[in-house]
C-alpha cells in the first residue's frame, strides 16, 4: 500500500476504511430482503478482495457485481440459510421451556449452530461462492476444521459485529463491511498458508 503523499489528509489506510464502510452500507441494504444476505456478504467480500488487484471499493462497483451474479441458486442459499437459523432458535426456545434434558440440548444445539455459523460465513468469504456455492460450503467445511484459529478470529469477528450493534443501532448498518473484511482476511490467510497456488481475484 502506497504512503501518504505530503500535503495529504487521509492516507490509504483511511481510504480503505472509508471505502470498507461505504461497501457495508452497501452490502446492509441488500441484506434487508434476508434471503439474499449470503449473496450480499459474498459480494462484499469479493469487492473488498480486489482491492489488492488495484480494483476500485465502491459501493457501485459491489452493486454491479451484485446484479451480475444474483441468481435462483444464491437465493436458495439464503433461504436455506434462514430456515438454519430459525430451527436453531426454535430449539434454543424448547430448551429454556423446560423440557427433559433441556440443558444438554441446548449446548448441543449451540455448538452445532455455531459450527453452522462458521462454515456459512467462510463460505462467504471464498472466491468459488461467486459461482458454485457447493463448493464454497465444501472447501469452508474442510477449512473450519483445519484452521482453528481461523474459525476463532471469525467468531471474533462476528461478536465485534453485534456488539457494535447491541451498544449503537446505526453501527449495524456499517457493521457488515468489517465483517466481510474479516471474512476475506481470514480466507487469504488460510490461502496463503495452506493453498499458495490458488487465484485470489473475484
Amino acid at each position: 500500500m502506497a504512503a501518504r503523499d505530503t500535503g495529504e489528509v487521509f492516507g490509504p489506510r483511511m481510504t480503505l476504511f472509508a471505502d470498507v464502510l461505504s461497501v457495508g452500507l452497501a452490502t446492509a441494504a441488500a441484506c434487508l430482503p434476508l434471503v439474499t444476505v449470503p449473496a450480499a456478504l459474498s459480494t462484499a467480500c469479493a469487492v473488498l478482495r480486489g482491492a489488492g488487484l488495484d480494483q476500485p471499493v465502491t459501493a457501485g462497483r459491489y452493486f454491479a457485481l451484485l446484479r451480475r451474479r444474483l441468481r435462483a441458486g444464491d437465493l436458495a442459499v439464503g433461504a436455506v440459510a434462514l430456515a438454519g437459523l430459525l430451527v436453531v432458535a426454535a430449539d434454543l426456545a424448547l430448551a429454556r421451556a423446560g423440557l427433559p434434558g433441556a440443558p444438554l440440548f441446548a449446548v448441543a444445539a449451540g455448538v452445532i449452530g455455531t459450527g453452522a455459523v462458521v462454515v456459512g460465513l467462510r463460505a462467504c468469504g471464498r472466491p468459488e461462492s461467486l459461482t458454485d456455492w457447493r463448493a464454497a460450503v465444501r472447501g469452508a467445511g474442510r477449512d473450519a476444521v483445519a484452521d482453528m484459529g481461523g474459525s476463532g478470529l471469525v467468531l471474533l469477528a462476528v461478536a465485534t459485529a453485534v456488539l457494535c450493534a447491541w451498544m449503537l443501532l446505526p453501527l449495524a448498518f456499517l457493521a457488515p463491511g468489517p465483517l466481510a473484511l474479516a471474512l476475506t482476511a481470514v480466507d487469504v490467510r488460510r490461502s496463503t498458508t495452506a493453498r499458495p497456488g490458488r487465484t485470489v481475484g473475484p
